[in-house]
């Protein structure tokens, strides 16, 4: 019992801890009948994807009379039964309707039996393909047209084949769908702000959705997002007005500050009297460094009122 503490500390006694596995077995035997799964003790058997199956007494003749026939007519045969695919390609090859031992061949050099294989060959390389503009009503109700570009790569050859009929079609149509999904419970001010967080939510939910067929989808992105014109200048006149309104705002600041700055500088010539005539002088030389024909000289006011008392 101490040796059993020390190994398992997470069961303090014999007891409890077969309450604990019969609390496990009965709980998998129940997930069993609703699920349909048959479970053994504490573990799951699941079956394989793809089972061999032996060719039965026909096709065992069959495979011997078509290995017969490539002996038979050996000089000519080898220019039959090999076959070379390329470094980025996988051939899937199927016997007498059945999927061969050890899964797609290649790349390089393989053999196989003309008259009872069937070989499909898969490009390995990633492939891009344009998603065509989807119109699309937002979250708030704006009519949309969005296109996108999506690049994947198929990394399992025989899944690719036996699961789906056409796995290029199939991951593009897929795309379009959730495309519009996706897209449909975001607002306008989403889809325009957060582009790079859809993409990356429609890679991961394409990647999800075509494991099964063998494709891995490298990365997604959002081209372009149009609007309808009249939205487009509502949206223009809208920004224009802000423009605008931030312009005016601006100026009457400059403005405040400018009058600050004046009456500080009247409040410092009010103090000093000779600050005037300095300042007159510093106009003076700025007026003739212009070049100017005509020169204005101001007449202080009080010389004016003398005239006037007069």
């Amino acid at each position: 019992k101490q040796w059993y503490q020390r190994k398992y500390g997470e069961f303090q006694t014999f007891q409890h801890y077969f309450k604990q596995i019969n609390l496990r077995s009965s709980n998998t035997m129940a997930d069993a009948e609703k699920g349909g799964i048959r479970a053994s003790g504490q573990q799951k058997f699941e079956e394989p994807r793809f089972l061999e199956k032996s060719p039965g007494v026909c096709g065992s003749i069959l495979i011997f009379l078509s290995i017969l026939v490539c002996v038979i007519f050996f000089p000519l045969a080898p220019f039959f039964i090999i076959k070379v695919v390329q470094q980025y390609e996988k051939a899937v090859i199927f016997r007498l309707g059945c999927i061969t031992k050890g899964g797609a061949a290649g790349p390089g050099l393989f053999t196989y039996l003309p008259c009872t294989d069937e070989i499909h060959v898969v490009d390995m390389r990633t492939i891009s393909f344009d998603v065509p503009p989807q119109e699309i009503l937002t979250k708030d109700s704006v009519t949309i047209t969005v296109d996108a570009v999506v690049y994947f790569r198929i990394q399992d050859a025989v899944s690719s084949v036996c699961n789906v009929d056409n796995v290029k079609l199939a991951t593009k149509l897929l795309a379009q769908t959730t495309l519009r999904n996706m897209l449909g419970t975001k607002s306008l001010a989403e889809i325009l702000a957060d582009r790079e967080e859809i993409s990356m939510a429609m890679q991961k939910i394409l990647d999800e959705a075509t494991d099964p067929w063998g494709v891995l989808v490298e990365r997604v992105e959002v081209k372009d997002v149009r609007l309808p014109q009249n939205l487009q200048r509502a949206m223009a006149a809208e920004a224009e007005a802000h423009r605008d309104a931030k312009a005016k705002v601006i100026a009457a600041e400059g403005e405040l500050n400018a009058s600050k700055a004046l009456k500080e500088a009247a409040d410092v010539i009010n103090d000093s009297p000779a600050a005037l005539q300095l300042r007159y002088l510093q106009t003076l030389g700025t007026i003739a460094a212009e070049r100017n024909s005509t020169i204005l000289f101001p007449m202080p006011i009080d010389m004016m009122k003398a005239f006037a008392d007069r």
